[in-house]
C-alpha cells in the first residue's frame, strides 16, 4: 500500500501593508523556495484588523479577528516575514498579535520569521520584539527558522527574485526547519 504523504499548510504573513513592500516581496520569493510538500496561504487581512481591545476580545469578538484565528486553527506552521518600523515591529503585525494572546492558535504552532531591511542591521529590533511577543503567546520557533536580512534591495531583483546566494541558502534551511517541525508535531 502506497502511502500519500499530506501536505503541510503554512499561513505566510508580512508585517507590512505597503503595496510595493520589499518584505511581501520576499515572503512570496521565499514561498517559492519551498518543497512542493508545502502549500501556503497569505494572509491578506492584516490592515482589516481593528485596533486591538481587551473589551472586544471575547468569543464572538470582530469578525476579522475570528477569520483570522481560523486561519491559523487550519494549518500546520506559520511564516512571518517583516520589515522593521521605528526599530520595532510594525503597528499592524504586533495589533494581530496582540488578538492572539488570549486566544491560543499560537500554542506550540511552528514558526519561523524572517526580518529584511534595506539598513545594515536588517531589521534586528523587530525581529527580536517579534521573538519575544511569539515566545510569550508559546509559539514553536523552528531550528534554523530565525533570519535577518539586511540590505534587502541588494539582494532581490525587481521581479522580487532572490539575486542573492547566502540569502537563498538562508532561506531554504529557513523553509526545511519549518518542514521538519510541521512533520514532525504530529498535525498532519
Amino acid at each position: 500500500m502506497i502511502r500519500l504523504e499530506q501536505k503541510i499548510k503554512v499561513l505566510a504573513i508580512s508585517g507590512s501593508l505597503r503595496q510595493k513592500s520589499s518584505n511581501t516581496a520576499l515572503m512570496k520569493a521565499t514561498m517559492g523556495l519551498a518543497s512542493e510538500n508545502m502549500i501556503f496561504t497569505v494572509y491578506d487581512g492584516l490592515g482589516d484588523l481593528p485596533h486591538f481591545n481587551p473589551d472586544l476580545d471575547v468569543d464572538e469578538g470582530p469578525a476579522t479577528v475570528r477569520e483570522l484565528r481560523e486561519q491559523l486553527k487550519q494549518v500546520d506552521g506559520v511564516l512571518i516575514c517583516t520589515p522593521e518600523y521605528g526599530n520595532g515591529v510594525p503597528g499592524a503585525l504586533k495589533n494581530a498579535l496582540d488578538w492572539l494572546v488570549s486566544s491560543g492558535e499560537f500554542v506550540n504552532k511552528p514558526t519561523a520569521v524572517i526580518s529584511a531591511s534595506p539598513s545594515p542591521m536588517g531589521g534586528h529590533l523587530a525581529h527580536a520584539s517579534l521573538l519575544l511577543t511569539l515566545q510569550m503567546i508559546n509559539a514553536e520557533i523552528v531550528e534554523n527558522g530565525r533570519v535577518i536580512i539586511p540590505h534587502i534591495t541588494l539582494k532581490l531583483n525587481q521581479e522580487g527574485e532572490i539575486t542573492n546566494a547566502e540569502t537563498r541558502q538562508e532561506l531554504e534551511a529557513l523553509l526545511q526547519g519549518l518542514e521538519q517541525a510541521c512533520s514532525s508535531t504530529g498535525t498532519l
